[in-house]
Parts: structure tokens; sequence; C-alpha cells
């Protein structure tokens, strides 16, 4: 849903290069990042507000936050 003139954005993980340490689950207010099989975070798109606080927390620089098509 957009708001206003809002795009709607969301986390996204290089997943190559993410070191699984669990930074970004911490400050993540929605829960919406998980540590899978303990080698790399995945975003649940549908839990995800774009909030950017993964980005920023992230060690390795390896979360981005995206604009999406609506």
């Amino acid at each position: 849903m957009i708001r206003g003139n809002r795009v709607p954005r969301k986390a996204e993980v290089s997943e190559a290069y993410c070191v699984a340490c669990g930074c970004c689950v911490k400050v993540c207010p929605l829960g919406a990042i998980s540590i899978y099989c303990g080698i790399k975070a995945v975003v649940d798109q549908d839990k995800c507000v774009g909030c950017g606080k993964c980005a920023k927390e992230c060690p390795a620089s390896v979360i981005e936050i995206r604009e999406v098509a609506g």
C-alpha cells in the first residue's frame, strides 16, 4: 500500500556475503529477519517495512533498503 507519494521499501540481504552474525535480527522492530540454517539472514518481505535499522546495524554492510513495486 502506498501512502501519499511514499514508495514502499524493503530490506534486501546480499546473501552470498552475509556472515549470519544476527545483528539485524536483534534490531528489527517487526521480527522480519531471521537467520537461516546459521549461514545467512533472510528477510520476510511481508513483515518488512523498510525502516533501515537492519542496514545501519549490519557490520558487513550487506543489507540494502530498496524501493519495491507497489
